[in-house]
């Protein structure tokens, strides 16, 4: 269940979503449009960016030169960042899962930045997802770091009637790494697996899933917004063994935060990563490189897919699993189209 302080600012924040699943302000009246939105000023983040290179030149591990690098983001959101930080440091309550609330609430100012500033969200159809009881959200994919599970989550506290916090599964080698591992696990992430999906949705959480899985992360810039293959269906016999809906994500704007224009498969091997992407800023500005780029996104919920009146059984039956699964990736496919025309240029 969400925090207080993030339902609350739901209950009363600069937009909601009707009936429809458009956004509207907080008296009813229509928002301004995601091209209205202003940008994330560029010279907070530039001083962010400069301090953050600064403090790992020194030597410094990538917490000191985060917290070092605060000081050039604005009010609010530095507050906020150096809570994070301590309470990343630090000995806080968690579930089974590692997932802490009161992390996740810490950060989401951070989160609502980038989504509303930095990459000037929209969200379509957020009234779909459920607001009690388990849920799957498949989505399409991209890039090596979850933003897309994160802008997911972020849309459905700021959007959605009754806000609460969605679980998320990454690959494996994400938990590999230490700074990073602390982070995606306090705020929802579990390793991608059929049995933490499972359990997660037994407990009645939102589960966003990602079928597309290594074959997303590496796409090159010409194969964005073409969907890869959704394996076997197993996300699908998922929610037929657990009786959770199916919601189709079309998530725009993450597939050109990292423009891939060549994989080093050798650097991957050795550094246990699904693979070594060569973007415009990566490796060659070093860490800054893995700073996403301000594209426009728009994160479209789609109509739920019901499972529970076809039972448990049902997952056994390999052709109903194919043809859903093949329903939900047309579903999702098509909608991206429309999205990325709805949504414009992606950068401006």
């Amino acid at each position: 269940m969400a925090g207080e302080r993030i339902a609350a600012d739901a209950a009363r924040g600069p937009s909601h979503a009707d009936s429809s699943g458009a956004a509207t302000g907080p008296e009813g009246e229509p928002p301004p449009s995601e091209h209205d939105r202003p940008a994330l000023p560029l010279r907070p983040a530039f001083l962010f960016l400069r301090s953050l290179r600064r403090g790992l030149a020194r030597g410094a591990s990538p917490l000191e030169a985060l917290g070092g690098a605060a000081v050039g983001v604005p009010g609010e959101a530095r507050e906020a960042f150096e809570a994070a930080l301590r309470r990343l440091e630090g000995d806080f309550p968690e579930d089974e899962w590692g997932f802490d609330e009161g992390f996740a609430e810490t950060v989401y100012p951070l989160l609502e930045l980038m989504y509303e500033r930095w990459w000037r969200a929209k969200a379509v159809g957020v009234p779909n997802v459920p607001g009690h009881g388990r849920a799957l959200l498949v989505a399409n994919h991209a890039g090596v770091l979850p933003w897309d599970a994160l802008m997911i989550s972020t849309a459905i506290l700021r959007e959605h009637p009754l806000p609460r916090f969605a679980r998320f599964l990454v690959l494996k080698w994400a938990f590999d790494l230490p700074w990073l591992s602390v982070a995606v696990r306090k705020l929802g992430g579990a390793v991608a697996s059929p049995y933490n999906a499972m359990r997660l949705l037994e407990e009645d959480h939102l589960v966003t899933v990602f079928p597309e899985g290594e074959r997303g992360v590496g796409k090159r810039w010409s194969e964005r917004y073409r969907l890869q293959r959704f394996g076997r269906g197993g996300f699908v016999e998922i929610a037929l063994r657990t009786g959770a809906p199916i919601v189709p994500v079309a998530v725009v704007g993450s597939e050109e935060i990292y423009p891939k224009l060549a994989n080093l498969p050798a650097m991957a091997r050795v550094l246990g990563m699904p693979n070594f992407p060569v973007t415009p800023t990566f490796p060659a500005l070093g860490p800054l490189g893995a700073v996403p780029l301000p594209s426009r996104w728009r994160i479209e919920f789609c109509e739920p897919i019901e499972t529970a009146h076809l039972g448990p059984e049902a997952a056994e039956d390999r052709q109903l699993v194919l043809e859903l699964s093949e329903q939900v990736r047309e579903t999702v496919q098509e909608h991206l189209l429309e999205g990325v025309f709805e949504r414009g240029a992606p950068f401006l």
